[in-house]
């Protein structure tokens, strides 16, 4: 039976929500929630302002058609689920297209200041995977101007008190409390397996204590850190998400790792060169002579080989990312022709990638932050050398898994509670933790675009599970947050008393090498294998770790065991589902397996923990279905992927326009039937 008050307990106590997390996802779930009136307990393991939305570059993708070129949030739609392989359910992808123009004007509104042409008007450009300037965008800086906008929001909801169902003001109850450098450990649930709240520790003083909430959201992004060096902050472990693996949240399409084509090469991160310095004109090329000895500069236009431009005359150097990746990593490890370091008299896996032809005027105004990263890391000036870039680990495609309620036209039933709902009752995710709106492969500008649109999707659902929750978490006993909490503190203590040879950060640096080498462009099953028992040696050897500190204060060093732990539980996730995929789809590419299997694979990968005994180590069930309970209604949930909107087809992106020209020409006719010639079988682009 439904609650009398949504803003009392039936103890008397305000009744609040948790969202752990305050990236893009997170603040927008916040916002939304607080537009609702239900007041929040907002959780960051850093400052809402260091979340690693802030890294993005690029921009984000909305159909606004300000340049008159035909798109549309109808080819949006059908561009990002024929870029991620058509393994993304259709209809929430449709839901986030046709959003998106509506989301860029609520950001300009906030006051994001995006680069705009001579008129007034937006400006928008070019991404990977598609023929239109679709993205919008703040210079090269366009994650850090939208999640200060969004912060502010917020911090304005943090001024402003709960009122009840009459709309009397609480006095003492804010609608956001934050809790910042606060690390997530795991979920509370009742004996019925219902989320109940959290359990968290205070990275300061390191005291563990349990929250309640009505219902949880982790918007907590991806856990790009399993691989060692990436494009990722080193906060994206990817430790939340494993904690309510292991509680039994189901993780789908793990497997699919998006590999940027375009990092700085470095002994201690891979950073980002985005995809809008391509987008704004750079070319990707390398010299034709293998042996080529003089600078990139210097090499004159003949000597130079443009093989993105040859091979996909279209798209050229904008094709989607995965595509492009294999490409520099055939140029560079199978067929050796790499840029050439006349001091060590090899080919190093790097290739350029050049502005050099560019106006330096345009580049400033566009383009200045990208730049400024590669001349302060690298020490050579991008506007008159090319850069020397190769691909990184960039995003996780594959998350927690998370329903959703269609409606008839194959959008989203705005609001309802099963929306980015977990199979955990009451635990909702949001964001790059998230599997929902990628496919096997994410088109540039989609992410920001993505967490926005999953933070004003899951607000609402969690604002209706709330409603509808037979029994407030603030009704129950202290007992059942206590026992969490006592869990969670013996778990910290038992690593402080660690006292083995292993030490932590080796193992952490053996993990992501393993994974870069043989879980990342190219996979195949013997080394996936080999990738799959390292991971077992890894997970024996970090029962024997030596803590590197036990002060009780400020203790990153017994942290980072509890996330490396959950990052091998991860990790194993990502391998075993990359060996069982035996098909080449999006960012997963093996080449034993080079075409696409519509007819085995079009399907996602479900993941549940099995765990071990204490004796063994705990192991993955994959399962072609879900069940579970929302509000008292049994749903069940398979792994077909919703494909109603657009017919699944040969993905080619060698044609010009391969998914879009036939939307331009005659925009009448639905731009899915571009691209594919009768007769065309499913497979990849290789």
């Amino acid at each position: 039976m439904a609650q009398k008050s949504v803003t009392y307990s039936d103890s008397g106590k305000v009744r609040r929500v948790i969202v752990v997390g305050g990236g893009l996802a997170g603040l927008t779930t916040v916002i939304k929630l607080c537009e609702a009136g239900v007041a929040v307990d907002l959780f960051s393991l850093v400052p809402v302002k260091r979340s690693h939305s802030v890294c993005a570059q690029g921009g984000i993708n909305a159909s606004v058609n300000t340049k008159g070129e035909g798109d549309s949030p109808q080819v949006h739609l059908e561009e990002t689920v024929y870029g991620g392989d058509f393994l993304a359910n259709q209809s929430p992808v449709k839901g986030m297209a046709d959003a998106a123009p509506g989301i860029v004007f609520m950001l300009d509104r906030m006051g994001v200041p995006f680069n705009r042409t001579p008129e007034g008007l937006l400006d928008f450009r070019r991404f990977g995977g598609t023929l239109f300037h679709r993205t919008a965008f703040a210079g090269a800086t366009t994650g850090q101007q939208l999640l200060y906008a969004l912060d502010e929001q917020v911090r304005r909801y943090e001024t402003l008190e709960v009122e009840d169902d009459k709309g009397v003001v609480i006095r003492g109850e804010r609608m956001v409390r934050k809790f910042e450098f606060w690390d997530f450990l795991s979920v509370v649930q009742d004996d019925g397996g219902i989320v109940r709240g959290i359990v968290a520790q205070d990275l300061k003083s390191m005291q563990v204590r349990a929250f309640p909430g009505d219902c949880v959201c982790l918007a907590t992004g991806g856990p790009g850190i399993i691989f060692g060096r990436s494009t990722n902050s080193v906060i994206n472990t990817g430790t939340a998400a494993s904690a309510v693996y292991q509680q039994g949240a189901c993780y789908a399409n793990g497997e699919f790792i998006q590999v940027h084509p375009t990092a700085i090469p470095g002994a201690d991160k891979l950073r980002l060169i985005s995809e809008s310095v391509r987008g704004e004109g750079g070319r990707v090329w390398v010299p034709r002579d293998p042996k080529e000895g003089r600078a990139g500069a210097e090499v004159p236009e003949g000597d130079r080989d443009y093989f993105l431009e040859e091979k996909y005359p279209g798209y050229g150097n904008l094709v989607p990312r995965d595509i492009a990746s294999r490409e520099l990593f055939k140029k560079c490890f199978h067929e050796k022709r790499g840029v050439y370091n006349p001091k060590s008299s090899k080919n190093e896996n790097e290739v350029y990638l050049d502005v050099s032809h560019l106006p330096a005027d345009m580049l400033k105004k566009k383009l200045a932050g990208v730049l400024e990263t590669y001349e302060k890391f690298v020490g050579e000036d991008p506007y008159t050398s090319p850069m020397r870039v190769f691909p990184a680990v960039h995003y996780s495609m594959g998350g927690l898994w998370v329903d959703f309620e269609r409606t008839s036209d194959g959008s989203l039933v705005k609001g309802s509670p099963r929306n980015q709902a977990t199979n955990l009752e009451g635990l909702y995710a949001a964001g790059e933790c998230d599997y929902q709106y990628h496919g096997a492969n994410r088109l540039g500008a989609n992410s920001l675009l993505s967490c926005i649109y999953a933070g004003l999707v899951t607000g609402p659902a969690m604002a209706s599970y709330r409603k509808n929750v037979a029994r407030s978490a603030w009704d129950f006993p202290a007992s059942l947050f206590e026992k969490a909490e006592k869990r969670e503190r013996a778990k910290y203590e038992s690593i402080l008393k660690m006292n083995g040879d292993e030490n932590p950060y080796v193992l952490h640096e053996e993990l992501g090498r393993t994974m870069l080498e043989g879980c990342t462009v190219e996979r195949h099953n013997d080394e996936l294998t080999k990738v799959i028992a390292k991971i077992d040696e890894l997970s024996e050897r970090a029962k024997k770790i030596g803590v590197t500190d036990t002060s009780s204060r400020a203790n990153q060093g017994a942290q980072f065991v509890r996330h490396l732990n959950n990052m091998l539980v991860v990790a194993r996730v990502i391998a075993q589902g990359a060996n069982n995929r035996d098909e080449s789809r999006g960012a997963h590419f093996k080449p034993a397996f080079k075409e696409r299997d519509d007819k085995n694979w079009l399907r996602s990968t479900l993941a549940l923990h099995a765990g071990g005994d204490g004796a063994s180590l705990p192991t993955v069930t994959y399962v072609r279905a879900l069940d579970y309970s929302l509000c008292g209604k049994a749903i069940h949930a398979t792994d077909d992927v919703d494909i109603s909107l657009v017919k699944p087809r040969a993905r080619r992106y060698e044609q010009a326009g391969a998914a879009s020209t036939v939307a331009v020409a005659k925009p009448s006719v639905p731009a899915a039937k571009a691209g594919a010639t009768k007769g065309e079988s499913s497979q990849s682009a290789e």
